[in-house]
């Protein structure tokens, strides 16, 4: 990632171009997610099984499901079933994007107005100088790699729905929600006191997380699986385009000043 040296940084720092067109791409692509609300209120709309669709009893996988009839112990039927898939894999490309286009100088500084970057430091009490990779950078590094593992996730439950029989279903949906969360818990903890939106994104990987492990040691099996369900993954949309959107703002933000100070100059 390139970004500019400066006098005043410490040594090792850099203002990473916030400014660029990948930056702007890949904050609104992850903001870019929330089409997903829209897409599954008219699957629900659209619904046809024998019982209306239930936001706290029926699966989100539901919404996908190619053919109607009998899986597992529900009947299934959604006309509109494109609609969802295409969803699922628009909504994880928006996350794939952010994880390639958002670099982890950007994420640094997103909720930092004002501060570099610093991807190395000197390791204290060694005989030769050692620089090491500081604990911004990985925690930086880290919701990078797992924005991209609840991409890939999302894409595959949207390219194999749940009526194909794949195990490839249900490891995308794993994908999206651990990737997810924990992507989360480790944004909040990277932009903590920066920006009041990190408490917000820490309970929403907090609420994803518990609500996984409730649902792995019930098996799902709780009077409302669908309720359950969404507290896993609404979470993580919801919180992931609130990260979004800060970045986007930062981005048009700094675009904004650009302009002003070169029409200043003119």
């Amino acid at each position: 990632m390139k970004g500019h040296l400066t006098a005043a940084a410490p040594a090792g720092s850099f203002l990473p171009d916030v400014r660029s067109v990948r930056a702007n791409i890949g904050g609104w692509a992850q903001l870019s997610v929330v089409q997903y609300f829209v897409a599954e209120a008219a699957a629900i709309q659209a619904w046809a099984g024998p019982e209306p669709y239930s936001r706290a009893t029926g699966y989100i996988s539901d919404l996908g499901a190619v053919s109607c009839g009998m899986y597992e112990d529900r009947s299934v039927c959604s006309p509109l079933h494109l609609l969802m898939n295409a969803s699922f894999v628009v909504q994880g490309l928006g996350l794939v994007l952010g994880a390639l286009f958002l670099t982890a100088g950007l994420l640094y500084v997103a909720a930092r107005p004002g501060m570099p970057a610093r991807r190395f430091r000197d390791a204290p009490n060694t005989p030769a100088p050692v620089r090491v990779l500081t604990v911004p950078w990985l925690l930086a590094v880290g919701v990078r790699v797992l924005t991209g593992v609840a991409g890939v996730g999302t894409v595959l439950v949207g390219l194999v729905p749940e009526d194909l029989d794949s195990p490839w279903h249900f490891a995308g949906a794993l994908m999206f929600f651990i990737g997810g969360g924990f992507a989360l818990i480790l944004l909040a903890v990277l932009w903590f006191r920066q920006t009041p939106v990190s408490w917000f994104l820490g309970a929403c990987g907090l609420v994803c997380i518990s609500a996984l492990i409730i649902g792995g040691i019930t098996g799902m099996d709780v009077p409302q699986p669908g309720t359950l369900e969404r507290l896993m993954g609404y979470p993580v949309t919801v919180g992931l385009a609130a990260a979004g959107l800060v970045i986007a703002q930062r981005v048009q933000r700094h675009r904004r000043e650009l302009t002003a100070r070169k029409s200043a100059a003119r």
